[in-house]
């Protein structure tokens, strides 16, 4: 290969890039990202960026003096593929010939409808969307948070911590049911209550109010009748694959690139790795994306080993999915998959104390693990968790 494209600069696309260099390649190296800035890090948006404790500068995810003798095209958004010209179409009119192509476009957060233009209602996903976040909570006043899982829970969490009044609403009956189960995800989200944040589960929301100059939101409408004021909301309600400049490329789509154990896509010579690629789970049998940091870490390793060995380097055991949360002073560590496991037991510290360890075991085999303020048994347990991964 002569050169190899990267579409997408944040800390999937940088991780490939590292990866390449490192497994030998040395040809031409082009980084695209739609965003003007470099690679940065991501979760702290949620927290010690938004609080004001760290700077745009802490957030750098390149090392100093680092030089991948990458070509840098940052700002200009990826507009479509040419499988038969293997090239990178983009929206200012270029395009980048390459003869492999890694995708690495990430995915973007969703918005209530209605909530687009209205200003004081934000998505966080991006540097640009906590500064102006960061800005509006600097107001004070009446945060809504639409949205209980993490990325709200964290919000909620920094705004409580500045000083707001903070409101979640969830409509789900329980609160982060999806990735930890009802029971866990009930025990986890008492952290809000601990905290004198309200916590409205069950509702779903019926719009938004919006009055003044400027169209500034002033109301969250819930679909039962109420109507809970608010100057500033956030809208986290997850988040969909950047993979629409891929319609019409060959490339097989579900929810996301649709990948092989490897990362290997539908068409030669491209691999997809982070939040819009959807792996496959050879234990599980099905497509995931895995829209967590080490996943954008760790998988890059080996999409580009299939990538510069033609598909021919073996993939190694995919590592169970592992993310953390801090909220209200707690770390939140879960590692593995809740989904298909028929008990979870506290093996460790009591729920009511916010502190504990819990494992969670389908036909008595332990498939996923929590932690609440047990960081040295829960990273015992995670190491057990792979090593029992067959």
């Amino acid at each position: 290969m002569r050169t190899v494209a990267v579409v997408g600069a944040s800390l999937a696309g940088l991780s490939a890039a590292r990866s390449l260099r490192k497994q030998g390649y040395d040809g031409r190296l082009v980084v695209i990202g739609d965003e003007p800035h470099r690679p940065y890090d991501r979760p702290p948006l949620s927290k010690e960026f938004l609080a004001g404790e760290i700077g745009e500068t802490d957030l750098a995810l390149e090392a100093e003096g680092e030089d991948l003798r990458a070509e840098w095209m940052l700002g200009v958004r990826a507009a479509g593929f040419d499988r038969n010209d293997r090239a990178v179409r983009l929206a200012d009119g270029r395009s980048v010939r390459a003869d492999g192509v890694v995708i690495a476009t990430g995915a973007i957060a969703r918005m209530l409808p209605g909530g687009e233009g209205l200003a004081g209602v934000h998505t966080l996903r991006t540097l640009d969307d906590a500064r102006a976040l960061r800005a509006d909570l600097a107001r004070g006043g009446r945060l809504v948070v639409i949205g209980g899982g993490f990325i709200g829970a964290e919000v909620a969490s920094t705004a409580y911590g500045l000083g707001l009044d903070v409101t979640v609403v969830e409509a789900a009956p329980t609160p982060l049911a999806g990735p930890l189960g009802e029971v866990m995800g009930g025990v986890v989200s008492t952290l809000h209550a601990d905290h004198g944040v309200r916590l409205l589960c069950g509702v779903g929301v019926q719009g938004l109010s919006a009055a003044g100059y400027g169209q500034r939101v002033d109301a969250v409408l819930l679909q039962d009748g109420r109507r809970l004021p608010a100057d500033t909301v956030v809208v986290g309600v997850g988040a969909r694959p950047c993979v629409e400049w891929l319609d019409g490329s060959g490339l097989l789509l579900d929810n996301g690139v649709t990948c092989g154990a490897d990362g290997r896509t539908s068409v030669d010579s491209v691999v997809a790795v982070g939040d819009c690629a959807s792996w496959y789970d050879p234990l599980a049998g099905v497509h995931r994306r895995v829209e967590h940091w080490t996943g954008a870490r760790e998988r890059p390793d080996a999409a580009v080993a299939a990538l510069l060995s033609g598909g021919a380097a073996a993939p190694g055991v995919p590592k169970p999915p592992y993310f953390w949360s801090d909220q209200y002073g707690v770390r939140i560590q879960f590692a593995g998959h809740s989904a298909g496991a028929d008990s979870v037991t506290v093996e460790e510290g009591l729920p009511d104390d916010r502190s504990f360890l819990a494992v969670y075991r389908r036909s008595g085999h332990p498939v996923a693990v929590l932690g609440m303020n047990q960081p040295r048994l829960f990273t015992r347990w995670r190491k057990q968790l792979a090593a029992a991964t067959p």
